[in-house]
């Protein structure tokens, strides 16, 4: 080929991986992606003697850590357009202070497949989250019009989600609406609070199981502020069992117990109704039977 006729290298990235012209230049503009062992430019005329590096990374541009440092991902479902995963509690969503190589996001690049970079380099894939010690079902997606049609579905609030929780306290009613807004906490910016100046949040349960002093909820979130369910129970007084940040600890359960049990979405290339459902993880289910047991 011609200099006149080459491609120049974003399109040629875009084109050889499937993905955007833009998904191509953020790899680009991360430092990704090297020809002939130098850094890639977006204007540079491919030739037929070229030799492209794509190269995971983290946030901060180095090398995505050994396989060994990753998370196994449970995946439920897949194809070309998106996947739902089952996170397991104590994995964190995306590189953070502390968290490299050990995030969903992590072990995503590391299944060496393309995931949409809307979310920049670092968040590949990532849709929406879920806290480091809830565990779950979370869509994933692959190409970018997936990305952006499911991050439209949450904006409308069309993306359901529905979450399994055990908290402290009982109910006369047999179901609640909570609406109070969160923001950060005014005195401990690392908690959220509900806050007159806070995000709307807005929370819906009903009561599926009474536990003498627990009760389990299925809760389902119209919002998704952080920490959105934990900070509605323990402002009304019924923070989640194990919630040590906004309740207190609980012997015998290492993490609060809150599960994404059920996932709703449209999906994106035909335009049909899809929901997935996540039994609860065997430390919760065998600390439910233990409650159980002591109340024969």
């Amino acid at each position: 080929m011609t200099a006149a006729t080459a491609p120049r290298l974003d399109v040629w990235l875009s084109m050889e991986r499937g993905i955007t012209r833009h998904a191509a230049r953020v790899l680009l503009d991360a430092g990704l992606v090297a020809v002939n062992g130098k850094p890639g430019r977006p204007g540079h005329r491919m030739r037929d003697r070229d030799v492209v590096v794509v190269q995971a990374a983290d946030a901060g541009g180095r090398a995505a850590a050994d396989e060994a440092t990753a998370p196994e991902l449970d995946v439920v479902y897949e194809d070309d357009w998106l996947a739902v995963i089952d996170k397991p509690a104590g994995v964190v969503v995306h590189p953070a202070a502390g968290h490299h190589g050990d995030t969903v996001a992590d072990a995503l690049r590391q299944r060496g497949t393309t995931w949409s970079l809307l979310g920049g380099a670092d968040r590949a894939g990532i849709v929406h989250r879920l806290d480091r010690d809830t565990s779950g079902l979370m869509v994933v997606a692959r190409t970018e019009a997936a990305h952006r049609d499911l991050a439209a579905q949450l904006r409308r609030r069309a993306l359901g989600r529905e979450y399994w929780t055990l908290v402290h306290g009982g109910f006369r009613e047999d179901s609640g609406t909570i609406e109070a807004p969160i923001g950060r906490d005014r005195r401990n910016r690392k908690r959220m609070a509900v806050v007159d100046s806070g995000r709307e949040a807005v929370t819906d349960f009903v009561v599926s199981e009474r536990l003498g002093a627990l009760s389990a909820l299925q809760v389902r979130l119209r919002t998704g502020r952080t920490h959105q369910i934990r900070v509605h129970m323990a402002y009304i007084r019924h923070p989640v069992v194990g919630d040590a940040t906004y309740g207190r600890p609980e012997p015998g359960l290492d993490r609060p117990a809150l599960h994404a049990a059920r996932l709703t979405f449209i999906h994106p290339s035909d335009g049909r109704e899809r929901t997935f459902e996540s039994p609860l993880p065997l430390e919760l289910r065998a600390f439910v039977d233990a409650v159980s047991e002591k109340r024969r």
